[in-house]
């Protein structure tokens, strides 16, 4: 089997941001962003997508955490693209429904090389533990654009602030890990009537 590792940089004047990635690793994962309750979120995607993660940020913090989170989105996006290649062989399509205590989301995902976002979750506060959570859909349409995936996050209830965006991320990553399998009935095939999933 290839190998399906990526490192990708981006840097511009606002954020330096560092992405390796393995999809076939174990779940490992090590983050310098500054941003301790989005390295908690990342840390689930890579959790429960199997996948390695090794993300350095270093972006104008003394501002806000805007550019970094976005940033971050952008880059772990191209990280993707880059390790799924020409995507021969995946299920392509991916989804989870994951609930924490009272909270339940769902996201499904379509490595369809056509960026496309319905994120459809609403927080009962503005903030968790100083970040906030506006910046999620930052870092997901990042992530979609760059990827070049279609992505739906449904929140389907919820009233704890972290138990929604637990449940978002986690759905996250077990959607990310169901669509870039290998699927053996598949072998050396993109899975595409039109032979193609790069847009």
């Amino acid at each position: 089997m290839t190998s399906r590792k990526a490192q990708v940089s981006r840097d511009t004047l606002e954020t330096q941001i560092n992405v390796s990635i393995d999809l076939d690793g174990t779940g490992k994962s090590k983050f310098d962003t500054g941003i301790p309750f989005l390295e908690h979120m990342l840390d689930q995607v890579a959790r429960h997508g199997l996948v390695d993660l090794d993300i350095v940020a270093k972006g104008d913090l003394h501002i806000d955490a805007h550019h970094t989170v976005e940033d971050t989105g952008i880059t772990l996006g191209q990280a993707f693209a880059k390790a799924l290649g020409d995507k021969k062989g995946i299920r392509r399509y991916g989804h989870a429904y994951v609930p924490l205590d009272e909270s339940l989301s769902r996201v499904v995902i379509d490595f369809s090389g056509r960026p496309g976002l319905e994120y459809h979750v609403k927080f009962p506060r503005a903030s968790i533990g100083g970040f906030d959570v506006d910046l999620f859909l930052e870092f997901f349409q990042g992530f979609v654009n760059h990827a070049q995936v279609t992505l739906h996050i449904d929140n389907i209830r919820g009233s704890n602030a972290h138990h929604i965006a637990e449940t978002i991320f986690k759905a996250f990553g077990r959607a990310l890990r169901n669509a870039i399998e290998h699927d053996p009935r598949m072998q050396n095939v993109i899975p595409s009537t039109k032979g193609s999933l790069t847009g």
